[in-house]
């Protein structure tokens, strides 16, 4: 079932040969869509541009790229030049939203075929958001004071875990003072990293202690429950074969109906955004990012940079952090 929120071109959206389960007519504020849209259950969300007020403004989209997932919504743009000059589509692009069009042809087109980002790249302006943002990709996020802890665990065996915590950590140093710490095992030692710490569970504590002043803090848990209640946030991956699949459903039944309202992350997912669709669908589930396969010897990786995004980190580089990072030497020039 689909959702439509629609304004200026609400006559155009009735027509839409699609089953319906919740409609909305007039201008909200993004907070409004967002509270009312994040734990509810849709196939797909047909949103007219002119129904979220201030749309103009691409701090608005990138407010409603974080909280839902833009694989579902397909969104129809305004007429109006400025919102769809190539500058405006290019940062559409830069936080993850694939799937826009103007016409009824082009809603039903993406309905059935949803955008990858190999889709839209040629309309994405590169050298210009680095132009203007005169910094790598992902930086500063709203951190609400004080060091933010996120956990990395495998929900099937051997997810990827220990690898994504690395990646993110290379990524986000670029601008950010963070580490990475390993629970109970020694796996870290391989990436022969000065920032990547292996500790026991009863260590943890302590050196997030000794790092209170540092930006971000990745734990790889391990399925340490003392170290997952030290989190301010957990990221929970899953990869989506079937063999891991069944093998984790076979030993715990249950363990699907614990994952809902988590941020569940399917990684090394060779899915499509439609099976993503089918996967929700058939595990009940709300997933908060299909993560490819990653090639770790990347620079910059853009599919990473958009999941960062997603979880809060924003590309506004903030001079504090920039001056932070150069003391403790972290700030790669």
């Amino acid at each position: 079932m689909n959702v439509i929120i629609a304004n200026k071109y609400q006559s155009m959206l009735q027509s839409l040969n699609i089953d319906v389960i919740k409609s909305l007519n007039g201008e909200f504020e993004v907070e409004e869509i967002i509270s009312t849209f994040q734990n509810f259950y849709y196939q797909r969300m047909i949103l007219d541009i002119t129904a979220i007020k201030n749309y103009k403004d691409i701090k608005t989209l990138q407010k409603l790229s974080i909280a839902l997932d833009m694989d579902k919504i397909i969104l129809v743009l305004d007429d109006d030049p400025e919102s769809t000059s190539p500058d405006y589509l290019s940062k559409l692009i830069s936080l993850g939203i694939y799937n826009f069009t103007r016409n009824i042809e082009g809603i039903m087109y993406l309905y059935h075929n949803p955008n990858s980002y190999r889709d839209v790249a040629h309309i994405h302006q590169i050298e210009d958001l680095k132009t203007e943002e005169k910094s790598p990709t992902v930086v500063n996020a709203p951190l609400h004071g004080g060091v933010r802890i996120i956990g990395i665990k495998n929900v099937t065996k051997q997810s990827g875990a220990t690898t994504l915590t690395y990646l993110m950590k290379k990524q986000l140093q670029k601008n950010y003072s963070v580490i990475a710490i390993e629970v109970e095992k020694r796996d870290f030692a391989y990436f022969k990293e000065k920032d990547m710490f292996s500790v026991p569970a009863s260590e943890v504590g302590n050196m997030i202690a000794k790092h209170s002043d540092f930006d971000v803090i990745l734990i790889d848990t391990n399925n340490n429950v003392s170290a997952e209640t030290l989190c301010h946030d957990i990221i929970y991956l899953i990869e989506p074969s079937v063999i891991k699949l069944n093998h984790l459903t076979a030993i715990d039944g249950k363990i699907l109906d614990q994952l809902k309202n988590k941020k569940v992350v399917l990684n090394q997912s060779m899915l499509s955004s439609k099976d993503v669709l089918d996967f929700e669908y058939e595990s009940r589930l709300k997933i908060f990012f299909n993560m490819p396969p990653l090639n770790e010897r990347e620079k910059d990786i853009h599919i990473l940079n958009v999941f960062l995004t997603k979880l809060g980190f924003d590309r506004q580089k903030s001079p504090e952090t920039e001056k932070k990072n150069k003391l403790l030497g972290l700030f790669n020039i």
